[in-house]
């Protein structure tokens, strides 16, 4: 969580209320004339006394804070004492930023979750980190971008059988390393998909609203059998899942719920092989989401086309001024 602290700006005396300009030194020896300036986490950010009130940003690494504080009990004695208690924390700013952060944490550098997508796998290309977006789709409806439920019940006594059919041989997503992390967002309406209900064993086969995804929903890594223009995922035994025993075909996941609760991260338990799988929602003992998401695992496919790249955020464009 990023810590948030604010600087509050000196006032030169009670005789001028206006806002004063002070000085904000990098360890270059130039400064930044400002209004005022806040620490955020890893940045600096300032408003700019020479650009029209404009709010920039410094890396927080090239701050020379001394120098700052030096400069300010030179030509603000007045506010010295305040200055001397160190910087002021802001409850509603450190909260804000706090959220905010929640909403699209950082996963790898310069890399983090978007705001308008529900399901992302970690992947990696020729040694970056990408983030590639996996659509849901139970076979029938249309492919969706948000969390929907179709639910099915699993007969623990019913022999093996298939249960969602997705078609086409190949996934369109296909993920370059055998344990991608994959991000799921969660408790958050605004940004997520609605959730549709269909109850296959009853007489009702036409979707409705639904509750929305169970938060103590399990995951699991469904390896897909590939037929003639199809992928098939077969039954299996959720009465097993989290025991010391093995399904064929069935790899469980480890799942962490991040800071700020927006999302949750899923891992696989064990490596997986070349192949196209389905990640599976299991929302009780007997019951399933037939809306599943698929991808295929193979090191040498070309890169996937909607992938999101680490962004490096620009360099300031700083005036250089000498040192007094």
């Amino acid at each position: 969580m990023a810590a948030v602290v604010a600087v509050s700006s000196l006032l030169l005396g009670a005789q001028t209320p206006a806002q004063h300009r002070t000085r904000l030194y990098l360890k270059d020896g130039s400064y930044q004339i400002v209004l005022s300036y806040t620490v955020a986490g890893s940045v600096v950010r300032f408003v700019s006394a020479e650009r029209d009130g404009q709010t920039e940003e410094i890396p927080v690494g090239l701050i020379d804070f001394e120098a700052t504080k030096r400069w300010e009990q030179q030509h603000f004695p007045a506010a010295n004492g305040a200055a001397a208690q160190g910087p002021r924390i802001d409850p509603e700013l450190a909260q804000e930023e706090a959220e905010r952060a929640s909403r699209t944490p950082e996963v790898a550098h310069d890399l983090r979750l978007p705001e308008r997508e529900d399901l992302l796998a970690l992947d990696t290309w020729r040694g970056t980190p990408e983030l590639v977006p996996l659509t849901q789709s139970d076979g029938e409806l249309n492919r969706q971008t948000g969390h929907n439920i179709l639910r099915g019940i699993l007969n623990p006594m019913a022999s093996k059988h298939q249960i969602v059919v997705i078609k086409g041989e190949r996934s369109q997503v296909q993920l370059h390393v055998d344990r991608p992390t994959l991000y799921l967002r969660v408790g958050d309406p605004a940004y997520g998909g609605h959730a549709l209900t269909v109850d296959t064993h009853g007489s009702n086969t036409q979707p409705g609203k639904g509750d929305a995804p169970p938060e103590d929903s399990r995951y699991v890594i469904v390896r897909t059998d590939v037929r003639q223009g199809a992928r098939v995922v077969a039954s299996f035994d959720t009465g097993l899942l989290g025991g010391n025993g093995r399904q064929e075909d069935v790899v469980e996941t480890n799942t962490e719920l991040l800071p700020g609760g927006h999302w949750r991260k899923i891992v696989p338990r064990e490596s997986l092989l070349i192949g196209e799988y389905a990640l599976m929602e299991v929302l009780s003992d007997r019951e399933i989401n037939l809306g599943v998401w698929d991808f295929g695992v193979h090191p040498t496919a070309p890169e996937n086309r909607d992938a999101l790249r680490p962004e490096p955020k620009r360099a300031p464009q700083l005036e250089h001024r000498s040192p007094d």
